[in-house]
């Protein structure tokens, strides 16, 4: 029974998806620190996109009229890292390394932030951004590995794969980007 009752003192709690308690922050934020501000896209509202557990963290996109960021939050909170507002970190994914900038708001805490677009004028509707912001996510898993050992083929930065048209077929077919041999899959 001892062994139970010292494993379970190890056990950590966890924190419960953030995408609520970001949206009602953002949502805060807009009203006050941005209402105004000639950069605002105004077709596009707060929404927390695709949050899910990744290594200790919450990962997922925040969109906003003002910005869309990959953001990190704690999930488990005594594995977060201790460093200076502004620090930054670099994360290892399928598609490359990432650099987050530690943030601090006194709403929110701390989180990490890696920014896709700032600002977000190039977005016509809320659909389309909540598409893009799905595709980073995505495209943070796919490797950029070479399909064949020894053969290095150029591939596309996510930055690049998210800005490339997408036609409609190709977005049916999960194909994200177009490269000289045809559509990566």
């Amino acid at each position: 029974m001892t062994n139970g009752v010292h494993a379970a003192a190890h056990v950590e709690t966890l924190l419960p998806d953030p995408s609520a308690r970001l949206c009602a922050v953002y949502e805060r934020i807009g009203q006050t620190r941005m209402q105004g501000l000639p950069f605002l896209n105004p077709v596009l509202r707060v929404e927390a996109v695709g949050f899910r557990p990744w290594q200790e963290f919450w990962l997922g996109v925040m969109v906003t009229p003002w910005v869309m960021n990959l953001m990190l939050l704690a999930r488990e909170p005594t594995r977060w890292p201790t460093v200076a507002h502004g620090e930054r970190l670099h994360y290892q994914f399928p598609a490359g390394r990432y650099d987050f900038i530690m943030a601090h708001d006194a709403l929110l805490g701390q989180y990490m932030m890696c920014s896709l677009f700032s600002p977000v004028q190039q977005f016509g509707d809320h659909e389309t951004a909540r598409q893009t912001a799905e595709f980073a996510l995505q495209a943070l898993f796919e490797s950029d590995a070479p399909a064949v050992p020894g053969e290095e083929t150029p591939r596309p930065t996510l930055q690049e794969k998210l800005v490339t048209p997408l036609s409609k077929r190709d977005f049916l077919r999960g194909r994200f980007w177009r490269g000289s041999k045809g559509a990566a899959e």
